[in-house]
């Protein structure tokens, strides 16, 4: 076999630092351990995170908006934290130290939310209707929910990167493999969640909040586990430097040259010799492009550079760093996007749960299922979606657009827009119908209305498939469209929709709150949910989405791809 053939040509390592052998490491036998570890971190996740509003209503003794305010302000960290993780990954630790430095902040996190709820002193004393939470057992709480947020930091960003590091770019049937490997993963994803949003939200409401906290810190022990074992099989993408020096790089170069005139043929422009590599280390070349021209006179060679200016990238930067700058920007529209999407995808754990509160749980005489609980049918939606996606709908879809992907990445989320606005349709009615049902029977002062819960699936499930063409289609779409030596900052950059997407809901209901309140009025959200109109807020969520899906259509068709020359050797 030739030499060629032995070793990736992506520049992928092995954990021994050593070219990797595309014989024994990579592909499949390597994922398998990525999509366990992030199995059982998202079972610690979301077992910790899906039932949270009502551990700080019970236990932290807040209230409806409150609770929904806290929930939506540290999930919105746990989305924005990945850029520092990724920034490290990118500059200095590479992927694998960084998921594996950042899982000690993350276990110390869930292990001392486990102590907040269990241990006498730490966790607040109850009588038989409320809780009496001191200012310390209060902030315990929430450092171990930031620390939690600190160490999913440098986890979220860097492994659905890492796993699609295992396929090389370069050869044709390990990158087919590699559109797979994102359906599989957020596959993985829902079999914890799955788990997370049954099994331990019965626990934290049946058991006990300590044993509830508790399984999904040793879950996260286990995903530790999983990561490690793999060591040996894993392809490691070398790190490349400081993206953020290179931006900034290309933004001084270009303004210390104002005055200079980009010539028309962009052949003159900057570039290094080497006709594959780009002088960015695991970078292949950027072909030029026409757009963001005042950027391209950062890679005018002037006769004043001379050779000095050729080794100083704050002077002269070549073609290939002007393009990465100008890939990023491109991305920004398409990433604006994704927030009001995020807003909704949010109120799964904040909204629908507090919807779910007041209506009947009852599974036959005795079982009562946990309005958390009803987040399992967006996991079954997802679960049912993602292989059918795969195995049915891109292979049909392949016949009539010719390609390979079945749908552009682009489309494929902006069926997921359309999708997202039927959920919040399907909550709004459903909350009309629970509120005339109040009117009609003077119910309200009632505990629970005679409404079952399960009214609340479609508009799960409805998600659930949303996900799937639009979170699945943005993790491909930023992992692609990202410069290869920029692709954590990217993947922290698509996770940050999610982070504004709460922070998005937060401001939401602050303002309606605020408006809607005025002159001693209950407002739309109060505290009992009967007297209010909750379906006013899901109806101004369906109107932002509809707006926002005619922006993404406007975005989306003048988006140019990125086109990359030779390979990394």
């Amino acid at each position: 076999m030739a030499e060629d053939d032995v070793y990736t040509k992506d520049g992928t390592i092995d954990i021994h630092k050593n070219p990797a052998n595309k014989k024994k490491t990579g592909k499949w036998k390597a994922c398998r351990f990525i999509l366990g570890n992030e199995c059982c971190e998202r079972l610690a996740y979301y077992g910790m995170s899906t039932n949270l509003v009502n551990y700080l209503q019970i236990r932290l003794n807040m209230d409806n908006v409150a609770a929904s305010n806290s929930v939506t302000s540290w999930s919105g960290t746990c989305y924005l934290t990945p850029l520092i993780g990724a920034f490290l990954a990118d500059a200095y630790l590479g992927r694998y130290w960084t998921i594996a430095s950042f899982s000690i902040f993350y276990v110390f996190g869930m292990t001392l939310l486990t102590m907040a709820a269990s241990v006498p002193g730490l966790k607040p004393s109850c009588d038989d209707t409320v809780c009496h939470p001191t200012g310390g057992q209060t902030a315990v709480t929430f450092i171990a929910l930031y620390l939690i947020a600190l160490g999913t930091g440098g986890i979220k960003p860097c492994v659905s990167s890492f796993g699609a590091d295992q396929f090389d770019e370069n050869d044709e049937d390990e990158r087919k493999k590699k559109s797979s490997f994102f359906n599989w993963f957020y596959f993985s994803i829902n079999v914890g969640a799955m788990i997370a949003s049954s099994v331990l939200v019965w626990i934290q409401m049946n058991v006990g909040w300590g044993w509830g906290f508790g399984v999904p810190a040793v879950a996260m022990a286990i995903a530790v586990v999983f990561f490690f074992s793999g060591s040996s099989l894993y392809r490691l993408q070398k790190p490349a430097g400081s993206p953020l020096t290179r931006i900034l790089q290309v933004i001084v170069a270009a303004c210390r040259k104002q005055g200079v005139q980009v010539p028309e043929d962009k052949s003159l422009l900057y570039e290094t010799a080497d006709d594959v590599e780009s002088k960015i280390e695991g970078s292949r070349k950027l072909e030029h492009t026409n757009e963001f021209k005042f950027l391209d006179k950062a890679c005018v060679l002037r006769e004043s550079d001379g050779m000095k200016g050729q080794g100083n990238a704050w002077i002269l930067c070549t073609v290939t760093q002007v393009e990465e700058l100008k890939s990023i920007i491109r991305l920004l529209p398409v990433w604006a996007c994704g927030i009001v999407f995020s807003a909704v995808y949010s109120q799964m754990s904040t909204m629908f749960v507090l919807q779910g509160n007041i209506m009947d749980q009852h599974i036959g005489a005795s079982f009562k299922i946990p309005s958390a609980s009803l987040s399992i049918f967006d996991t079954l939606s997802v679960l049912f979606w993602a292989p059918v996606y795969d195995r049915l709908i891109v292979p049909m879809a392949k016949k009539f657009t010719n390609n390979e992907r079945g749908f552009t990445q682009l489309q494929r989320m902006g069926i997921g827009l359309v999708i997202s606005v039927f959920s919040m349709v399907a909550a709004g009615v459903l909350e009309v119908f629970r509120l005339e049902y109040v009117r009609k029977n003077k119910l309200y002062d009632a505990e629970y209305i005679p409404m079952s819960i399960f009214w609340q699936v479609p508009q799960y499930f409805l998600i659930g498939c949303a996900e799937v063409f639009t979170f699945i289609g943005q993790l491909e779409f930023f992992y692609d469209q990202a410069p290869d030596a920029m692709r954590s900052m990217m993947a922290a950059l698509s996770l940050t929709t999610v982070g504004l997407g709460n922070y998005l809901s937060t401001l939401l209901v602050t303002i309606v709150t605020t408006v809607t309140t005025r002159h001693g009025k209950l407002g739309w959200i109060p505290n009992n949910l009967n007297k209010g109109h909750l379906d006013y807020f899901f109806w101004l969520l369906a109107i932002l989405s509809v707006l926002n899906f005619f922006a993404y259509l406007f975005v989306a068709k003048c988006y140019r791809y990125k086109k990359v020359t030779g390979h990394l050797r």
